[in-house]
């Protein structure tokens, strides 16, 4: 099929949730995808931050198929090896005591929620179970984690919403101490508010996050689904803040390409969940944690997450030195630009996509998830592109 023949069966027989660009991809390579008449675009998105390694990594991909000629999936009532492997490896990384696997974030956030509502009804009665999150935060697209996002214009169409949560404003930390009660058993929060327009929040407010949920025996839970994996040049974001979470929640990029997430809990919270408290048929599946080990072997890497480092700098650099960018924003190679007024971040995507670049939006910015093993050459053709486009 040509691009056209995709685009069609799609609007045709695919639900019409997403609003996508007039392309159709069938194979890359790096960081560079290519569509059925053979044009190439530099990848700027990474399938949103999932691709880590960027397409068809060929280590990656035989690791995928070795596991999947040996045993493609395995009921979660017994053990396999991937699993477990992907399991020691996080935990001895980290210094978290337990993992447990799902498929995505949102997947992954409702177990960390889940924690935290246990852990509050057992530690302190069953009226603690409210949940305190962050305006302008984003956990993903079940009701449970649209209730759990601090964006009013997510709480539509889909009432009644799950109860239980409390939003308050990043960086207020006054108000976050008004909003703990007797009823708040967790707090959760991105440290870069990614689909908030690409924000860090402020390092004290998130360590006064930490230090209140140790005074009121709180469970702190930080959302890494998108930050995590090396991508913000350390192997988890929470350490260049100077906190350690009782929770976290990760997915996208630790499956290189497969659906995987995981909630790591620590000492603390390793034995909030019981037999037959939470599960996941196709979490931990053999093939995506076989991808997901190989990606942890090259992320995990002191070398691999400095050259991250070194991206993100350069990048940075670039992107100041197109006249129409204001500012940018993020850590590591997750990045946001503030486009001059009279561009908007959607018209100057699509034009972007034309020109054989693909960049992300956020609010009113121009988001970049590029693969972490980009390389400085294809940097420099993706800036080239943008710097044209916003030229005119």
């Amino acid at each position: 099929m040509n691009s056209m023949d995709i685009q069609k069966k799609d609007s045709k027989y695919i639900a019409n949730t997403y609003k996508r660009f007039p392309v159709a991809l069938v194979e890359g390579k790096g960081a560079v995808a290519k569509d059925p008449e053979g044009k190439e675009y530099i990848d700027f998105t990474s399938g949103i931050g999932v691709n880590s390694l960027g397409y068809a990594d060929a280590g990656w991909a035989d690791a995928v198929a070795a596991q999947a000629r040996r045993l493609q999936h395995v009921s979660n009532l017994y053990s396999t090896q991937p699993d477990v492997e992907v399991a020691e490896r996080l935990c001895e990384y980290t210094g978290f005591s337990k993992v447990f696997f799902g498929n995505s974030g949102a997947e992954a956030n409702e177990g960390a929620l889940k924690v935290a509502r246990k852990y509050g009804m057992e530690k302190h009665g069953a009226r603690c179970n409210t949940v305190i999150t962050l305006r302008n935060s984003f956990h993903g697209r079940t009701i449970t984690t649209l209730s759990a996002t601090g964006q009013d214009s997510f709480h539509q169409f889909f009432f009644p919403f799950t109860e239980g949560f409390r939003f308050v404003e990043a960086g207020d930390i006054e108000g976050l101490r008004d909003a703990v009660d007797e009823t708040v058993c967790g707090i959760m929060i991105e440290l870069i508010q990614g689909e908030g327009g690409v924000v860090p929040v402020d390092a004290e407010f998130v360590r006064e996050v930490a230090r209140i949920c140790e005074e009121k025996d709180l469970v702190f839970a930080v959302d890494e689904v998108q930050t995590g994996i090396g991508r913000t040049g350390t192997f988890l974001c929470y350490e260049q803040f100077g906190v350690k979470p009782d929770v976290v929640s990760m997915a996208k990029g630790i499956g290189g390409g497969l659906p995987l997430g995981a909630v790591m809990m620590n000492e603390k919270t390793a034995d909030v969940l019981g037999f037959g408290q939470h599960g996941s048929t196709f979490g931990g599946n053999p093939v995506a944690c076989a991808g997901a080990a190989y990606v942890l072997d090259r992320v995990m890497k002191p070398e691999f997450l400095e050259e991250i480092r070194n991206k993100s700098e350069y990048m940075k650099k670039k992107l100041l030195e197109i006249p129409q960018i204001k500012s940018v924003t993020g850590l590591g190679l997750m990045l946001g630009a503030e486009l001059e007024e009279g561009l908007t971040a959607g018209e100057t995507a699509g034009k972007c996509v034309e020109e054989g670049l693909l960049v992300l939006t956020a609010k009113t910015k121009l988001r970049f998830l590029p693969p972490l093993v980009i390389n400085y050459e294809e940097i420099d053709k993706g800036m080239e592109i943008l710097a044209r486009v916003l030229q005119g």
